[in-house]
């Protein structure tokens, strides 16, 4: 049995984060995030647990980070965008 984590994505560039949310398996979210920098992006992702100290969203801190409402959708929006753009440079 996994214990909860939250998800959450930073942009190492623009020093903004975003908890994406609480998953019991974060593989898929940490593959994704290899991904975006197997393509070239500077971001970075952590999966601290769920605690006592960090039971809503709005606890979690990073020091030197910002919060950005929406990051991880423009992230993954960029991401594919790259995917694209390789895509067609092959052909």
């Amino acid at each position: 049995m996994y214990a909860k984590s939250w998800q959450v994505i930073k942009d190492d560039s623009k020093k903004t984060f975003e908890v994406c949310g609480q998953a019991d398996n974060t593989n898929h979210f940490t593959n994704s995030t290899y991904g975006m920098q197997k393509a070239g992006m500077n971001v970075s992702c952590i999966t601290p647990p769920v605690t006592n100290q960090t039971i809503s969203k709005e606890k979690i801190k990073i020091i030197g980070y910002t919060v950005e409402i929406g990051l991880h959708d423009r992230l993954l929006k960029h991401h594919r965008e790259l995917m694209m753009k390789s895509m067609e440079d092959e052909y």
